[in-house]
């Protein structure tokens, strides 16, 4: 488990790791929403449609090392596309959001995840978020179709509010602490090769991840059905 989290203005802290992390999904799921409410613990009920792409920073403490996680928000309009695909690169998180009370943005989802794995590094952890519980009323996606559908390709799953803040850390904290156990797992074996050449040269560096990919914790914590 990681240990503690990071604050909203560290700033001068030092960093011994960056994780690029991508937010995808159809437009208006609350992608902007959910890096909001992590990035700088606020939620806009006015906020407007992302264009292009934006990004926020946040440093958290993971076993003891200081994590940036560099969060993109890449805009879910069809013809910001062939702009955004570009950022995937460099990325070892993503998130893929859909909103729970429109089926359509979850039905979209298999087509996001092409287009992911068709840009970004093939080892990138990846979590499937189905954001707005707190609209548990107009549900329109089963917990247990998202579910299912994360258990098949391999997927973290969790469902959040970013408007309620629920889940909002511990899916961003499940991202960063599996990319940080995958770095640290390779490091072991690499830094023995780099030591005498360049000692200390991952600190600070985005991270491009070899290595297995992610699996299904076997106890699913990660389901957050209220």
């Amino acid at each position: 488990m990681a240990s503690g989290g990071g604050g909203y203005g560290d700033a001068s802290q030092k960093v011994d790791y960056v994780f690029k992390v991508v937010l995808i999904g159809d437009s208006a799921v609350g992608k902007s929403q959910i890096l909001s409410r992590y990035a700088r613990n606020e939620f806009n009920l006015d906020s407007k449609a992302t264009i292009g792409v934006e990004f926020q920073t946040r440093t958290m403490i993971i076993h003891h090392k200081s994590v940036k996680a560099q969060i993109w928000d890449t805009a879910g309009q069809e013809r910001y596309r062939a702009v955004t695909s570009a950022y995937y690169r460099g990325a070892v998180g993503a998130m893929l959001v859909y909103d729970i009370t429109k089926r359509q943005t979850f039905d979209h989802i298999p087509r996001w995840l092409e287009e992911l794995r068709a840009h970004a590094d093939k080892n990138i952890v990846i979590i499937l978020i189905g954001n707005k519980t707190d609209l548990e009323d107009q549900r329109a996606v089963p917990t247990e179709d998202a579910k299912e559908f994360a258990e098949k390709e391999g997927l973290f799953f969790l469902e959040t509010s970013a408007l309620e803040s629920t889940n909002v850390e511990e899916a961003f904290l499940t991202v960063l602490t599996e990319i940080f156990n995958i770095v640290n797992k390779k490091n072991l074996v690499a830094d023995e090769d780099q030591a005498n050449v360049n000692p200390g040269s991952l600190a600070g560096k985005k991270i491009v991840i070899p290595g297995p990919a992610q699996v299904i914790p076997e106890k699913n914590r990660m389901c957050c059905r209220s």
